[in-house]
């Protein structure tokens, strides 16, 4: 007997881990973006929606606050790449922020549920600050920046305090446009084209009809 060794907890095979700790984070997202009430997620859920075992997330995440901060990461990233693939071919500051704001209010309509877990405001708030998400911050910077930028070609200086009130609330527009939009599907709504021409419009002075056009064209 004192020869005989304990057995060995046989390995996963290479790469299965991976694999398992993608589910859970694909599992995470969409059981954010679709329960009545985000807040109550647990990692039971979770599990269950895997099909695990709940002891098994602890090998890839220590807690439910880490998992939900690695998807919320995910969703600022996703959506901070697509603001800057819009941008990239801009030929001048108001192109740029046309192709930001465009991109952020047509995922915020195409994907309901991931803009709710991103903007909702129901996350428990230590487990969604925005300026924990270096993405979330990175979103809303270039917004800053390309709104300042679109400002200063028309002659206006502004200081960075003022610069940033501007952008915030070019960004209270939009996210009420989304969720307005989202949450009221039944109204007779414009094009959302012509919506955020409108709403670009207001808050840089140039005309709504030609940001349509370049809307269009885009």
């Amino acid at each position: 007997m004192g020869g005989e060794e304990a057995p060995r907890r046989r390995r996963n095979p290479r790469g299965q881990g991976q694999v398992l700790r993608a589910q859970l984070v694909e599992a995470a997202a969409h059981l954010l973006a679709t329960l009545d009430q985000p807040e109550t997620l647990t990692l039971r859920q979770v599990a269950r929606e895997v099909g695990v075992a709940p002891a098994s997330i602890y090998s890839h995440f220590p807690d439910l606050g880490s998992l939900v901060q690695h998807v919320l990461r995910l969703r600022y990233a996703e959506l901070a790449g697509l603001m800057d693939e819009a941008a990239a071919p801009a030929a001048d500051p108001l192109d740029d922020l046309l192709g930001r704001c465009a991109a952020y209010v047509r995922w915020g309509v195409e994907h309901p549920g991931e803009y709710r877990t991103l903007f909702g405001g129901r996350m428990p708030a230590d487990l969604a600050l925005l300026q924990d998400q270096g993405a979330g911050e990175a979103l809303l910077g270039s917004v800053i920046a390309s709104l300042a930028a679109v400002r200063e070609r028309a002659g206006e200086q502004s200081p960075p305090a003022r610069q940033w009130q501007n952008g915030l609330l070019l960004w209270t527009a939009l996210h009420g446009l989304v969720v307005l939009y989202n949450d009221h599907g039944e109204l007779p709504w414009p094009p959302l084209d012509a919506l955020i021409a409108d709403v670009l419009g207001l808050h840089t002075g140039e005309p709504a009809a030609e940001i349509a056009a370049r809307l269009a064209a885009g």
